[in-house]
């Protein structure tokens, strides 16, 4: 058997935190006698000494801070299977699977995830990135929340959310800013056109197109004047404002919109509240 019970660690905790015996006592709902009495007891089976008190606050002793901090994880580990016992008891959710289209904004995606957590923190969220136009077999199949360039072959129930717009670009220096006149098909064919998996934008006739697996390592492409390529405004919204990376002057237009949809599983009927609160989440404004 134990010495020590967690029960004792956490009042510990609670005293040190409020700075004396009696906030403690009242914030637990224990008599001060009771709280001192289980500090006592903790200090006697350990054989340590582990508060002082230092004028009216009572303060931890060097061996005290040493062995509570070791403890807090498992204080915290403790208070987490309890919210989740309560979770289950009310019927919620404690795991949410999502899968986004890696073009989807970044900044807004954090964002939307840190709001979910705020309010449910007793819900885990497990994320998957694939690439733009992946095929249906390799999307999870256990996914509750998908967004994805396409509505058709997807098991659920989608509708559009937002425009992802591409832009061509290349690296300030790229010899292509050396033309004084919008590029044509004939001008750019010496240059590989970067270009993500799963993307569908053609080279020139008679040029190259160099394929990359993830969005940096396009990026990346670019900016070493590997070549030019479209790439989402809004993972090099900073290049551009830097001037590091400069609009492409094709002669046929220089941005392109790729839609992206919010899909929900068909199987959820009706929606619980965590997978309503993350679509609505979704459907704000960034």
């Amino acid at each position: 058997m134990h010495k020590t019970t967690l029960e004792q660690w956490s009042l510990l905790e609670r005293v040190v935190e409020l700075g004396s015996f009696a906030r403690a006592a009242e914030e637990t709902h224990r008599s001060q006698s009771s709280v001192s009495y289980n500090l006592a007891l903790l200090q006697e089976r350990l054989g340590v000494a582990l508060l002082v008190q230092a004028g009216r606050k009572a303060v931890l002793t060097p061996e005290g801070e040493l062995l509570l901090n070791q403890v807090k994880p498992l204080l915290n580990a403790f208070t987490l299977l309890e919210t989740r016992a309560t979770t289950l008891r009310n019927g919620m959710r404690t795991r949410l699977d999502v899968v986004v289209d890696s073009i989807f904004p970044r900044r807004h995606l954090f964002a939307i995830l840190r709001q979910f957590q705020q309010r449910y923190p007793q819900t885990e969220v497990h994320l998957t990135e694939i690439l733009e136009n992946v095929g249906e077999a390799l999307i999870p199949s256990e996914a509750d929340v998908m967004v994805l360039t396409r509505r058709q072959d997807v098991s659920g129930r989608g509708e559009w959310l937002m425009n992802i717009d591409f832009v061509a670009v290349a690296h300030r220096e790229h010899p292509l800013f050396a033309h004084d006149t919008p590029l044509t098909d004939e001008m750019l064919r010496p240059w590989p056109l970067i270009q993500i998996a799963g993307q569908n934008y053609a080279a020139p006739p008679g040029g190259e197109a160099w394929t990359f697996s993830t969005i940096d390592a396009a990026i990346e492409a670019v900016m070493y004047q590997v070549g030019y390529g479209w790439l989402p405004e809004e993972r090099i919204q900073q290049q551009l404002e830097s001037g590091v990376l400069k609009t492409v002057p094709l002669n046929h237009g220089t941005r392109r919109a790729t839609p992206l949809h919010l899909i929900v599983k068909r199987t959820l009927a009706p929606l619980d509240e965590q997978v309503e609160t993350l679509l609505h989440l979704f459907s704000q404004p960034s």
